[in-house]
């Protein structure tokens, strides 16, 4: 199959031009107070661009909860921040409804107290703090736009991201988000130590206080409309081919799945891995100023769509292996054309 043979054109190509100005722009803008971990910050505007969510693990004081509220900043867009704790209810994020008295009728009625869902940006800092009943109260949200209570429906505002934290889930008090929870993240991005260079330029601007004012880029219509560019970029079949079958070859009853699949993993990725993965693709072309993806742009979305995806099982576990070494031996077995 050829990656030649592409769908029409379904977007003017000086508006992927634009996608790519705007995506540079807002990433210099961040550097004003992100200092390093520049594939962090490239990969999480992706996510946005791409209008998905996004988990960020890394241990604490790594700057994750500054690179959120910065790029809050830089979109103009509304943010709230969640604690994840212990004790959190899920009403303390989706808000509740009180009964509260008409001053004008004197008839007690329901109020609907809006939580901090309601905001263009969630921070759900260090999710996995808080119990899985608690975290599966971001659900609803997360994949439908939208909160339920006492049987009436709200809608949030668009655009709307969950971009959560989490702690290494060796530390002590955390909870493994379920898999239907993290299937739902677009991306998985780790956030490791900055570079010797990196941290003293981190420790001199914040002892001195001398960090740059982020400036507003873009506002909530703009993001809408980049999202909208980016789906309409049309994907080549072979594209959308490899793609299935680099997650297809995650599934361990796939008759053709390779043997280190079926020796090291406890479950595959599922279909919504595939959808992001081209999704993901699409948005790298865009950055990049490409009309349409290439393999390349899939292979570079990869790691943070499947990692996520994919459980290790204990014999994996035992050798040592990580997800990104499985992902890493999957896009060398699986045939790119």
């Amino acid at each position: 199959m050829s990656e030649d043979a592409i769908a029409e054109p379904s977007v003017d190509f000086e508006d992927i031009k634009n996608v790519s100005t705007a995506f540079h722009t807002i990433l210099d803008e961040l550097e004003k107070q992100v200092i390093g971990q520049r594939h962090v910050v490239e990969e999480l505007l992706v996510a946005v661009m791409s209008g998905g969510h996004c988990l960020l693990e890394g241990v604490p004081g790594l700057g994750k909860t500054l690179l959120v509220s910065s790029l809050a900043e830089a979109m103009d867009l509304s943010y709230k921040r969640i604690q994840f704790t212990p004790d959190l209810m899920p009403s303390d994020i989706t808000g509740t409804e009180i009964i509260q008295e008409n001053v004008e009728t004197g008839q007690r009625e329901y109020k609907f107290l809006h939580g901090p869902i309601f905001a263009n940006i969630v921070l759900a800092d260090e999710i996995n703090r808080t119990p899985p009943k608690t975290q599966a109260a971001l659900l609803e949200a997360m994949q439908e736009k939208q909160v339920s209570i006492g049987g009436t429906i709200y809608k949030l505002d668009k655009p709307f991201f969950i971009l959560a934290t989490q702690n290494p889930l060796e530390q002590e008090g955390t909870y493994p988000l379920p898999e239907a929870q993290q299937d739902r993240f677009l991306f998985k991005i780790y956030v490791d130590y900055p570079q010797s260079a990196d941290e003293c330029e981190i420790v001199r601007r914040v002892t001195e206080r001398s960090f740059d004012s982020i400036s507003a880029i873009c506002g909530g219509e703009d993001i809408l409309e980049m999202q909208r560019i980016v789906r309409e970029i049309p994907v080549s079949d072979a594209i959308i081919d490899y793609a299935n079958r680099l997650v297809r070859a995650t599934r361990m009853n796939e008759a053709d799945a390779p043997d280190f699949v079926k020796q090291y993993l406890h479950w595959g990725a599922g279909p919504r891995a595939t959808i992001n993965l081209v999704m993901a693709a699409k948005c790298f072309c865009a950055i990049e100023g490409k009309p349409t993806p290439s393999v390349d742009d899939v292979i570079r979305a990869v790691h943070p769509v499947l990692r996520h995806r994919i459980g290790m099982n204990y014999t994996g576990k035992a050798e040592g292996l990580t997800t990104d070494q499985i992902i890493d031996m999957l896009v060398e077995h699986v045939e790119k054309y």
